[in-house]
């Protein structure tokens, strides 16, 4: 446990821990409530009910900070790092930072906007936190390994590649099959014709959250 107490680590560690908690007690309050279908429902679905829409919307709004900020803190020391070994344009890395700044105000509307009673504004915010995030991930893998072997190892540069790929390839269909669906609702009938385009794109979207959450996973020893 201490090691994730040195340096800066424990920016990264707060932020996973913390974003896995808001997903998962959101998701057993939703359930226990009798809110939404324990099978695939949506993350947004899991905090657009009193009482877990109070708590998705407070544990949420902290994870957008705690990513601004582990994002910043990434900003400078692979700034400071390039200063000591030039690897690659200041310009890569600050592109990195605010396109993951946005994904956290993205984020933050999520959290604020519930999926009904604000629909375009939150599937707006979301939309924003995906994609941002997703080349966020990307970019920041791109940094890693023009920065590798001085300040990354080269397996830590290919989990976090294979991380944005796989978030990559699950974000298009997510956003395809969630423009398909006809109506926002919380309950799903197997036989409506929108259901399976439901099902694949909660399948994806929960597949790209807890890839985000991995990819910061991997933060943490640089930070320390």
């Amino acid at each position: 446990m201490l090691c994730f107490l040195r340096g800066m680590a424990f920016v990264p560690f707060l932020l996973v821990t913390w974003s896995s908690a808001a997903f998962i007690i959101s998701y057993v309050v939703a359930v226990l409530s009798g809110h939404v279908n324990p099978f695939l429902p949506y993350i947004s679905d899991t905090g657009t009910t009193p009482p877990e829409s109070g708590i998705f919307g407070f544990m949420i709004n902290f994870s957008a900070f705690l990513g601004a900020a582990t994002m910043y803190t990434r900003y400078k020391i692979v700034e400071k790092q390039n200063q000591t070994s030039y690897f690659s344009t200041p310009v890569f890395n600050l592109v990195s930072l605010v396109l993951g700044l946005v994904g956290c105000i993205g984020m933050g509307i999520v959290a604020n906007f519930q999926e009904l009673a604000v629909p375009v504004v939150h599937d707006g915010g979301a939309l924003l936190a995906f994609v941002c995030g997703v080349v966020y991930t990307l970019l920041q893998s791109v940094i890693s390994y023009k920065s590798c072997p001085q300040w990354n190892s080269l397996f830590t540069c290919h989990v976090r590649m294979a991380i944005s790929a796989v978030s990559c390839a699950a974000v298009v269909p997510m956003i395809a099959c969630a423009s398909l669906i006809s109506i926002t609702k919380l309950e799903w009938n197997p036989k409506e014709k929108d259901y399976i385009y439901h099902v694949v794109s909660a399948i994806c979207e929960w597949t790209v959250a807890f890839g985000f959450i991995f990819y910061f996973l991997t933060f943490i020893h640089d930070f320390q």
